[in-house]
């Protein structure tokens, strides 16, 4: 019995395609496409991105899409644990995952690590949320209090803003694609799209809290916050997670040294 790759290749072969035709028509790198027909998936994305990858590659060749799609999970259920693909997978898709191996073709490590995942990114969320809430709180306190104050009523009538109107009230980000990319949004905790993003469409979303932004070629996307365009936030094929607060983009988090590493003598 032929392979899932194998097959892939056959197709395409029959129909007289070449992996450039398909890489130029689905906007996909071609590299992940020789990926697909040669079962290297752990060079893939992962998760809705890979299906994704399948689905493209099987409607450019006509044959049947959600065929394809289950010979490409069997196929990735059937191989070793190191030809899993690896990738930090959205929230969602992990649940996805996990409900569709339950029946037991997934280890059990991958399931504990799955609910692991929902567990932290649920308490990081409800954290963040209850500490925003606390802000709010504590800039009104302080906008009353100055409000009493002896001798300040007048600065305040003169029209100057106070922290807490700078502070509060909705943000807007948009986002242009220049080239096809699948997109997830996430908008005060709320999914509003998770789907391939067109060329030369756009997605404006408004929020008063928070904005998460996963993409899967963040190199084909323009951004802008509050009418300002910001920089081109990573290369084509990147997948990239950007989240947005009322203060602009969040930094990423860089990776620092272990402070055990960092106390150590010179000499060990």
């Amino acid at each position: 019995m032929e392979s899932f790759g194998a097959r892939l290749k056959q197709e395409r072969e029959k129909r007289g395609v070449t992996l450039d035709d398909i890489a130029l028509s689905t906007k996909i790198g071609k590299r992940f496409l020789s990926a697909l027909e040669e079962e290297h998936f752990e060079q893939l994305p992962g998760g809705i991105f890979s299906k994704g990858f399948v689905r493209a590659y099987a409607r450019h060749l006509g044959i049947d899409e959600e065929q394809a799609i289950a010979d490409y999970l069997s196929a990735t259920a059937a191989g070793s644990p190191d030809q899993a693909p690896q990738n930090d997978l959205p929230i969602e898709v992990a649940e996805q995952l996990e409900d569709r191996e339950s029946d037991g073709a997934a280890p059990l490590p991958w399931s504990l690590f799955a609910g692991l995942l929902l567990i932290a990114a649920l308490g990081l969320a409800l954290w963040g949320f209850h500490s925003r809430e606390a802000r709010k709180e504590d800039r009104a306190v302080a906008h009353v209090q100055t409000a009493n104050a002896p001798g300040l009523a007048g600065t305040q009538a003169n029209g100057q803003r106070q922290p807490s109107d700078v502070m509060s009230g909705p943000f807007i980000v948009v986002i242009k694609a220049r080239e096809d990319s699948w997109v997830s949004i996430v908008a005060d905790g709320k999914q509003l799209m998770q789907e391939v993003m067109v060329a030369r469409t756009e997605k404006s979303i408004e929020a008063r809290y928070e904005i998460v932004v996963k993409v899967g070629s963040v190199g084909a996307l323009d951004f802008s916050f509050n009418g300002k365009r910001l920089p081109v936030q990573g290369d084509y094929e990147e997948v990239k997670t950007l989240t947005f607060d009322v203060n602009g983009l969040r930094p990423q988090t860089p990776k620092v040294p272990s402070p055990s590493a960092q106390s150590l003598p010179p000499g060990g």
